[in-house]
């Protein structure tokens, strides 16, 4: 998939205006760039959207990409400004809702100042992007396959001798031959002590025989993020490293298999958080243990025991649970799941295949 068809963006905007009447709302402006790309295809860096509550719409740009819009936008109206509020403001009449968490003050201001009501879009559309459509999965599917093939290519080593940023970049590089556009985010390569560090920016330390070595990566494919952890060992492993890894293996485990349609978000961080307890680790798993991604890395769902919702089938989540023992070392194992529909089995789907167990590594 290199990008949506018409008719997908169609169903999507279909499905927003679906939701306007629970906002109260005339209509909505789009102006958060990830939100415009979900509902028009657009990839540039400047653009607003405005869709009426009978469907219509208009996609708002600058005049560096008109050509651009014209391939990438279609079944819209397409005004070329430099005042892409003004413009939107006119088309507006009525209460609309307006995404207010990303919002300035000052485009509010303006909004208001134009006689627009406004309304809060309660991340309506990132809502929406909750639930993938298939071309979305198969592009997250490519962006997963590429990161751990990526990462099988690295592990055949050697890695003892080198430095975390070396082997870091080794890993983007081979993403980058494999077909990715880019890396889905800055690459944590952590090795001994540093591996306790939950989000590790890589240094200068030299990978030593003992190490335990993190690698959280991901492949961006079309603009869908991979995310993937994987933590070995760089020789034979100590009992102590066997024991925090055995953990958090099954605790991932208990987390993935939660992952299912209908179940309670909440749920998977319980199951997930209990193995921990059971094994009497939980103190040290310090970090969140997975959220949604998609367009961005970090998007919703956010898995929490305070979220209250359930999930959708087509919805991708990472399940990333970890030990981290300051001084000594820390493990993650992290994967991109799929929350697969009953006609499948209802089992969830693991994208970022590859083993879970501890590896020694030369």
């Amino acid at each position: 998939m290199s990008a949506p068809t018409a008719e997908q963006l169609a169903e999507r905007r279909r499905r927003a205006v679906d939701a306007l009447p629970g906002l109260g709302a005339n209509g909505l402006l789009v102006t958060t760039l990830v939100n415009v790309r979900y509902l028009t295809g657009f990839t540039g860096s400047n653009g607003a959207f405005v869709l009426a509550a009978d469907g219509t719409g208009t996609f708002l740009t600058d005049g560096r990409y008109r050509h651009q819009a014209t391939d990438e936008v279609p079944g819209l109206d397409h005004v070329i400004t430099r005042d892409l509020l003004g413009e939107a403001a006119e088309r507006m009449t009525g209460e609309w809702a307006c995404e207010t968490h990303t919002l300035s003050v000052d485009t509010h201001t303006r909004l208001t100042d134009a006689g627009v009501a406004t309304v809060p879009a309660e991340r309506m559309v990132e809502g929406l992007r909750e639930v993938k459509d298939y071309g979305e999965i198969d592009t997250l599917r490519r962006a997963c396959q590429i990161s751990v093939e990526a990462l099988r290519g690295l592990l055949a080593g050697p890695l003892a001798g080198r430095t975390e940023i070396e082997v870091a970049r080794d890993l983007e590089s081979r993403m980058l031959d494999l077909g990715a556009e880019a890396i889905a985010f800055e690459t944590i390569l952590a090795s001994g002590p540093n591996s306790a560090i939950p989000h590790h920016s890589p240094t200068d330390r030299l990978l030593q025989t003992g190490d335990l070595v993190k690698a959280d990566f991901g492949a961006r494919v079309d603009g869908y993020h991979a995310d993937c952890t994987r933590t070995v060992v760089l020789g034979p492993a100590d009992d102590w490293q066997r024991e925090i890894h055995a953990a958090v293996q099954a605790s991932q485990a208990a987390g993935v298999d939660a992952l299912r349609e209908d179940a309670a978000v909440a749920a998977s961080d319980e199951a997930a958080r209990q193995v921990l307890d059971d094994a009497g680790w939980l103190e040290y798993f310090t970090t969140g243990l997975g959220h949604g991604v998609g367009l961005q890395i970090h998007e919703d769902p956010f898995i929490s025991h305070r979220h209250a919702g359930r999930l959708a089938s087509r919805t991708t989540l990472t399940m990333e649970p970890g030990i981290y023992v300051p001084g000594r070392g820390g493990v993650r194992i992290e994967d991109t799941v799929l929350v697969t529909e009953p006609s499948t089995g209802g089992a969830p789907e693991v994208l970022t295949m590859m083993t879970t167990d501890l590896l020694e590594i030369a």
